[in-house]
């Protein structure tokens, strides 16, 4: 048995669930019931049949409907493994410092290169921080006050998450300055991220190794999924980039968040339209049941 999620970015309709079911059944698949979980904003389609089919059917077809289809068994998850710059947080903090260097459009460019997957992220990493050598080390600081700002969605689903039981880790391709306050300040158990090198007032234009990115990011799921003995069926990845694909393919539910095209085409799940509190949706988790 599987479940068809909708979630509605405003309103979600019973008209919208019946064309859903009948979409689903002209599909070949046999849907007959539906469930509310908050009711007008979000709702299960229990069907069998070909889930991939189905997601191919159901993707699109309502507007402002984000839609996750997955096994009905397990859909609640005990770990989260997540992405932080474009996805926990709205901004990419290697762009915003190089806003402060005046170079912005030079290295934004590049950062969005990356993370559609068209450069090497480890040298496009690189390349980067380079540029920004001698930058003032307190201009970390004056960043992460006037840039950074968390994701809607952000705090309720990781608080939830935890205080459901699950285990919860930030993983970024960013830096610890940023990543560690983040992790903190919305609730993950603990963070993984790069080290940027610096003198005794300024940036050295260097990263620490190893280098946080795409195979460290799977290899940060695959080691907790052991060690707290789950399944794989059991964990969740969200991400935005191409850096992300690895875990996001590894997760039992691996998604992407407004994501770019690559980061899409391997999830198992795309939000395009809501904020991070559809994954707690995802997970049948209602409203009333939220840590906010």
């Amino acid at each position: 048995m599987f479940i068809a999620t909708l979630i509605a970015a405003d309103r979600l309709s019973q008209a919208d669930i019946f064309r859903a079911q009948e979409a689903l059944r002209a599909a070949g698949m046999d849907s007959r019931e539906f469930a509310w979980i908050d009711e007008e904003k979000a709702a299960d389609l229990s069907f069998d049949g070909d889930a991939v089919i189905a997601r191919s059917t159901l993707e699109g077809l309502l507007a402002g409907v984000d839609v996750i289809v997955q096994a009905a068994a397990g859909r609640e998850k005990k770990l989260l493994i997540s992405d932080m710059d474009s996805t926990m947080i709205t901004i990419e903090c290697i762009d915003e410092l190089a806003d402060y260097a005046g170079i912005k459009a030079e290295i934004s460019d590049v950062t969005e290169r990356a993370m559609r997957g068209e450069l090497d992220f480890e040298a496009a990493l690189d390349a980067r921080v380079a540029l920004l050598k001698g930058l003032p080390v307190t201009t970390l600081d004056v960043c992460y006050r006037e840039r950074v700002k968390l994701m809607p969605g952000a705090t309720t689903l990781v608080r939830t998450m935890r205080a459901r039981g699950a285990y919860t880790i930030l993983v970024s391709g960013g830096f610890t300055h940023f990543a560690d306050p983040v992790a903190a300040d919305i609730g993950f158990d603990r963070a993984v991220s790069n080290v940027l090198g610096l003198g005794a007032d300024a940036l050295d234009g260097t990263v620490a190794r190893p280098v946080i990115g795409a195979e460290a990011k799977r290899a940060t799921l695959l080691a907790e999924m052991g060690r707290l003995g789950l399944s794989r069926a059991e964990t969740l990845a969200v991400g935005d980039g191409a850096n992300d694909i690895p875990m996001i393919e590894a997760a039992g539910l691996g998604v992407a968040y407004h994501a770019k095209e690559k980061a899409a085409a391997a999830a198992d799940a795309r939000i395009v339209h809501g904020d991070l509190t559809t994954l707690l949706y995802a997970q049948g988790v209602s409203r009333a049941d939220w840590v906010n």
